[in-house]
């Protein structure tokens, strides 16, 4: 494909909330919702798709994705959490992600965790993910396309194209089925199986 560096470029791998974007005053949700929609709108598939909604917000409430808010606004804690499930919620369910941010939200609840370095982590590891991509896109594209050319077909473009899609899909879904194990890892070390004792007769 002679496009894969403007695919990318439109991807904007990179984009994300920093801390020094948070305001450390506390935002009503109308202030959350701007907040994501100026730093996401460039990541959009179009324009009717929406970055963050009243009803996505309340249903990660109930669904215990972040801590209780307090005077119906939201912390620099809460735009952290958020911005994380808004990352996770791409490939995991809401069950998935109540998991993997479970023993977070506990903390934050009945002890002190640093929050901000925690999300400084997520934040370096994802520009590095970035970087990883592009090098992995570009290979899996020139791989498709080698493919390609030993069918010889006549819309070899569109085939390229099937192609690269399902190639990237398998890779997509080999992630997703490892994050899954590992959340379910987190679900056993949470809430073990109880033992089972067994009544020996005497």
């Amino acid at each position: 494909m002679d496009n894969t560096q403007q695919l990318l470029n439109k991807l904007s791998l990179e984009t994300n909330i920093l801390l020094q974007e948070m305001p450390d005053i506390d935002l009503y949700m109308d202030q959350v919702i701007q907040l994501f929609d100026h730093t996401f709108k460039n990541t959009k598939r179009n324009d009717e798709e929406k970055v963050l909604t009243k009803t996505m917000i309340n249903n990660y409430a109930k669904g215990k994705l972040f801590i209780p808010i307090k005077n119906k606004k939201y912390s620099k804690k809460h735009l952290i959490l958020i911005s994380l499930v808004y990352q996770l919620k791409g490939a995991l369910s809401i069950n998935d992600i109540k998991a993997t941010l479970a023993s977070i939200n506990n903390k934050l609840i009945n002890e002190d965790f640093e929050l901000e370095k925690f999300y400084t982590s997520f934040l370096a590891i994802q520009q590095s993910n970035a970087l990883d991509f592009e090098q992995e896109f570009q290979k899996r594209a020139n791989d498709v396309h080698d493919e390609v050319n030993k069918l010889k077909d006549l819309d070899a473009e569109k085939v390229e194209k099937i192609l690269l899609i399902t190639s990237l899909v398998n890779i997509s879904n080999s992630y997703r089925k490892a994050a899954e194990l590992l959340i379910d890892e987190l679900n056993e070390e949470t809430n073990p199986m109880p033992d089972i004792q067994t009544n020996k007769k005497k």
